[in-house]
């Protein structure tokens, strides 16, 4: 194929990812109410599932945060005329995005595939199962650990008592949608470096040398997101992490000296 050959099939492969995210979006359209009361506004009530988890170990372990706060919700508010339409649309957006994740990586892979060689795509192709499913991980992890702790403290802290908490509709989804697809992309990590390994940028003694370092970075990264202060809040960040750092490892190539 020519130069202009691979552009027509590159514009075709963009073409039905748009028409496939539209589909997407529009199905979506009709749920989204459904998915703001029982997913997005879920961590705002304190029934959420983390949080019950969270109430009988702590009741277990004396030294944890106490979760068992029944009266806690989070008062949601909007000062946007428009902002709740706009939230409506840009959630089916978001919803075809993370659902139709599969179906952009399967156009990729096979935009890149006829590129390959039989043995190159074997490994290609389970390369993109796996950064599909740790990406819907990574989603879940944010969705259920990450964004409700955070969450849950930025709203109970106070600076003092006379300044009530309300919390806006646009902040509240801006930090929801970040959170969630940052962990997503976090998880790819394995992914991300079996790539660098395959184009020779990456080896296993990266990992040995540097896992101290790794250690120190991952404790800084976890705090920023969980400033709660408390080890346990905190190795709920970091645990995950430092999980996908030595998953990593496994994905890349030894370095020479190991070889020998």
């Amino acid at each position: 194929m020519s130069f202009w050959d691979h552009m027509e099939e590159l514009r075709w492969a963009l073409f039905r990812i748009v028409i496939a995210l539209v589909l997407l979006a529009g199905a979506g359209f009709v749920f989204v109410p459904w998915i703001f009361d029982h997913i997005i506004m879920a961590p705002t009530k304190p029934d959420f599932a983390l949080y019950k988890l969270l109430c009988k170990l702590s009741q277990a372990i004396p030294f944890l945060p106490d979760f068992c706060d029944d009266n806690f919700s989070i008062k949601m508010i909007n000062i946007d005329l428009t902002a709740q339409f706009f939230r409506y649309i840009s959630t089916s957006f978001y919803i075809a995005l993370i659902v139709g994740c599969p179906y952009i990586l399967f156009e990729i892979w096979r935009f890149v595939s006829p590129a390959l060689y039989e043995r190159e795509k074997k490994k290609t192709r389970w390369a993109f199962l796996f950064g599909s499913a740790m990406f819907f991980i990574g989603c879940l992890v944010g969705y259920y650990a990450i964004f409700p702790i955070t969450c849950r403290f930025l709203y109970t802290f106070t600076l003092s008592e006379v300044i009530e908490n309300h919390v806006s509709l646009g902040s509240y989804m801006e930090n929801f949608i970040i959170l969630i697809l940052v962990m997503g992309l976090v998880f790819e990590m394995p992914l991300l470096s079996w790539l660098l390994s395959q184009l020779g940028l990456l080896n296993r003694s990266f990992f040995k040398k540097y896992r101290r370092h790794a250690i120190v970075v991952l404790l800084i990264i976890a705090a920023v997101i969980t400033p709660t202060g408390d080890p346990f809040t905190l190795s709920l960040v970091f645990v995950p992490l430092y999980f996908l750092f030595e998953l990593s490892r496994l994905f890349v190539r030894p370095a020479p000296a190991e070889d020998e």
